[in-house]
């Protein structure tokens, strides 16, 4: 390896590269006779101070549809978007739709371009409803990226970029580490919101891949429990009722998560051998990985979904489009009983447990 990296050196685009520096350090008045301990250090105080100023604030203002704009999942990332916009000098719009309506939130984007907005971030939570307003937000020179949810892989949506998890590989991943702890031979429920919708639809997908790799060893039902945590909470509880030799408990989403958790503490089915995992740190869930009556949730860094766009999109402008927004897994690990504290210990803006700024 070394060979090839000196062979390298020797290409047009090194030399190139070996001239313009040559050409940066006569500029700086360090020639030959300059290039001294005093002048290596003038030069590098001179770069210092020039780059103490920072980046500079800009009145960018983005626009963010969300599916479920009053989601508590969502805290931490609306702190986040606050954050990147005092850091940045941007203001921002969480705009979108309550319920998880496709149509409230495509509208949404075409408010946001009619009023010239410098940038969108849209969860992509259908595959093909999206497509138009964000090819219409590009041509109009407006930034989209997606985050939380994403189309398909092959889509022929234009949005950047995806900040966010790999939906389907983590409902595969999580999915191992929950049916490892239940027999071969179980019968368990997986649950999930909103069947179809982008955000965790492909978690589901991803589980029942597993499921199936390992030979079909678990049997399982799926609930659709709905977007709505009271219905969530009522609906698994039923079933569970009704099929008491349940071993497993997964949700796909947030709210259905800690609904599990609910269940799981009310009927003290971690006493019983039954297995809960799922997505997401809503401070409730966070309590039921305390108490062990949910075994792990999935962390997937909320704030970084909000902060991380607002940084993109600052970026692509402040640079004129040279500093393109780029793919970002938030992934993160898993929260059990062995690192409950981390969470638990203060009270964070970063999980959304508190509105506080940290000193």
């Amino acid at each position: 390896m070394e060979n090839e990296i000196h062979d390298q050196t020797k290409t047009g685009t090194h030399a190139a590269g070996a001239i313009s520096r040559r050409s940066a350090i006569a500029t700086l008045g360090l020639g030959a006779a300059g290039l001294g301990v005093g002048g290596l250090v003038s030069a590098g105080t001179a770069l210092a101070q020039q780059a103490a100023a920072g980046l500079p604030k800009k009145n960018y203002k983005f626009y963010f549809v969300c599916h479920v704009t009053l989601d508590q999942f969502f805290t931490p990332c609306i702190y986040g978007i606050q954050d990147a916009c005092a850091a940045f000098g941007c203001s921002y719009q969480w705009t979108g739709s309550e319920k998880d309506v496709v149509s409230e939130m495509v509208s949404a984007m075409r408010t946001a371009i009619a009023e010239k907005a410098d940038g969108i971030a849209v969860c992509l939570v259908d595959p093909k409803a999206f497509d138009a307003p964000t090819a219409d937000a590009i041509a109009a020179g407006i930034p989209v990226i997606a985050f939380n949810a994403d189309t398909p892989a092959g889509s022929p949506n234009k949005r950047l970029a995806y900040v966010g998890q790999p939906l389907f590989q983590s409902g595969y991943n999580a999915a191992a580490k929950w049916l490892a702890m239940v027999p071969k031979g179980s019968h368990v429920m997986l649950e999930i919101g909103v069947p179809g919708s982008l955000n965790t639809q492909p978690r589901l997908d991803g589980a029942k891949q597993y499921i199936k790799e390992q030979g079909d060893a678990w049997t399982y039902d799926v609930v659709d429990a709905g977007a709505d945590p009271a219905s969530e909470i009522s609906r698994i509880e039923a079933y569970y009722l009704s099929h008491k030799d349940v071993k497993g408990l997964f949700g796909t989403g947030g709210s259905d998560t800690y609904a599990c958790g609910f269940v799981s503490a009310k009927y003290g089915l971690a006493k019983a051998g039954v297995a809960v995992g799922g997505f997401d740190l809503f401070p409730q869930t966070l309590t039921y990985i305390k108490s062990g009556d949910v075994n792990f949730t999935v962390d997937q860094q909320s704030y970084l979904q909000g902060f991380l766009p607002v940084q993109q999109m600052y970026l692509w402008h402040l640079s004129g489009g040279l500093l393109g927004p780029a793919e970002t897994d938030t992934s993160r690990a898993y929260v059990t009983k062995d690192n409950i504290d981390l969470y638990l210990a203060t009270k964070s803006r970063f999980v959304g447990t508190s509105s506080a700024e940290p000193t």
